[in-house]
């Protein structure tokens, strides 16, 4: 307690000189915050990598001092930007005395402007020696490896602009992320698909099961929901002519919290007409390995201790089959519900009376299969209880053309070839209504406005979402979520123990 006591004391003396800096500063005309910009020529890794052509040239970097080595006349100090760290030589003969007797005062967390010849020191080092140097901003506060690192998951997460600055894996994660993002951007571009967006708050929000968050539109008095799903608008584009549409937004889903879920997050949904779940297997497979290749440079990818080899064709199997290789039950056998009830009970799966024969099929999927599936895999054609917006398959009504891929035992993506008939559409919405009423709180409420679509006509349609934040883990090696979420929902501080 006592250690604790004198190291906060000594981080408050050391805060206080900081501040003490900047009022000197100010006095003497020289307030770093004034300064509006700064031309940076060149990146780090830029000065680093062209290093041949740079040699005895001019250049300007800027970034946050990182590490600082004062030695008498002259000194060193790395500074880090965007691309990585590099060192910079600041000597008083070269600067001035009343500059370099400035950056003498400077802090481990400043940020400053160089300008100064690119040359290599004798160790070998490539580095800027400095002409020039100037305070772009000071930091007020330490930065947490002063005394400790930074480790400690909920400040991480919390202060992701700290976690960035400390901890280059970070920020590699994140600049993967949208080069992930982009990747996708150019296969659906390339192969003829228009990117549109669709409203956030809706009054019907459907498209899957979910529990969702509830607001109040206070200029029109109306109780409105966030949507849990992209389907529903992008399936009213497809209506309407426009034959291949995806959206890459946030949706929102009133749920827990864990190492592959967040309340909000971020999916991608996608539309093709006059296609089926066969074709958006192909797209799913080649747009996986697309991003693999431009944005990772392989289609083998470490996640964890497992190897994932995206190069080999993506196994295809059906949930009847999956349930069958790893748990031993056949469901094509079992023909009545109370067969599938004796099935569950024998196998200690719990579940509920309002379970039909479809969900404890999907039951017994969660609980046998799902771990298994480490190499990408399409599990196919599911129960009909479980997919309320699917064709059912012609010859075998009691399942429907859906698929979900699967990579280290999690669900990457859900696919269907889509409902439009709207008569049946409305007797499955009317089956989500009932369960609506028994109290499950997922179940979709019947969207009038959706069915008056169909009616109107769809083409046969396939559609799909992928988990764009699960995807990103997989590429990274992320443990969770929220290390490929800048800022994930935390609990808000003073409630953690609530």
């Amino acid at each position: 307690m006592a250690n604790q006591q004198n190291q906060t004391q000594d981080i408050n003396q050391l805060l206080k000189v900081r501040r003490e800096k900047l009022s000197d500063l100010k006095e003497k005309g020289k307030d770093p915050f004034v300064i509006t910009k700064y031309n940076v020529t060149h990146h780090s890794k830029e000065v680093v990598d062209q290093f041949e052509a740079l040699e005895g040239q001019t250049v300007s970097i800027a970034g946050r001092i990182m590490a600082k080595r004062v030695m008498g006349k002259a000194s060193f100090c790395h500074i880090q930007d965007l691309q990585g760290k590099i060192q910079s030589y600041v000597a008083r003969d070269s600067v001035g005395e009343e500059s370099y007797a400035d950056f003498k005062k400077f802090d481990v967390g400043d940020i400053v402007g160089i300008k100064g010849e690119v040359f290599r020191t004798k160790t070998g080092e490539i580095s800027v020696h400095a002409a020039e140097i100037v305070l772009l901003t000071k930091s007020l506060q330490i930065l947490p490896e002063k005394f400790h690192g930074l480790t400690n998951t909920d400040i991480r997460y919390r202060q992701r602009y700290v976690d960035l600055i400390m901890n280059e894996d970070v920020k590699e994660t994140f600049i993967k992320r949208s080069k992930i993002l982009a990747s996708i951007r150019r296969y659906l571009d390339g192969q003829g698909f228009m990117e549109v967006e669709t409203p956030m708050l809706v009054s019907n929000a459907g498209g899957a099961a979910a529990r969702p968050f509830e607001t109040h539109f206070n200029a029109l008095d109306e109780d409105l929901k966030l949507r849990i799903s992209l389907e529903l608008y992008l399936k009213r584009l497809i209506v309407g002519g426009m034959e291949r549409v995806y959206e890459i937004g946030r949706v929102f889903r009133n749920e827990g919290l864990d190492t592959r879920h967040n309340p909000e997050f971020t999916l991608m949904e996608l539309y093709q007409a006059y296609t089926d779940y066969h074709g958006m297997m192909d797209l799913t497979e080649n747009l996986y390995r697309h991003v693999a290749r431009e944005v990772m440079d392989s289609e083998i990818l470490t996640y964890g201790e497992h190897t994932i080899d995206l190069s080999k064709p993506f196994e295809r199997i059906t949930m009847v089959d999956a349930v069958k290789k790893y748990s031993g039950v056949n469901f094509a056998e079992l023909h009545t519900l109370e067969e599938a009830r004796a099935a569950a009970k024998e196998h200690h799966i719990e579940f509920e009376e309002r379970h039909q024969k479809g969900d404890i099929l999907n039951l017994f999927f969660e609980e046998f299969v799902e771990e298994h599936l480490i190499q990408p895999v399409f599990v196919m054609d599911h129960p009909i209880e479980i997919s309320p917006l699917t064709k059912k398959k012609p010859d075998n009504p009691e399942y429907v053309e859906r698929f979900e891929l699967f990579i280290n035992g999690w669900e990457m993506a859900n696919a269907y070839s889509e409902l439009n008939d709207p008569i049946d559409q409305r007797e499955r919405f009317e089956a989500q209504e009932k369960l609506l009423a028994a109290g499950d709180e997922e179940a979709n409420h019947t969207d009038e406005d959706f069915l008056n679509a169909l009616m109107i006509g769809m083409p046969p349609t396939g559609g799909i979402g992928f988990g764009i934040d699960r995807m990103v883990m997989i590429m990274t090696n992320a443990p969770a979520i929220r290390d490929v979420l800048a800022f994930p929902t935390m609990k808000t501080l003073g409630k953690e123990n609530q």
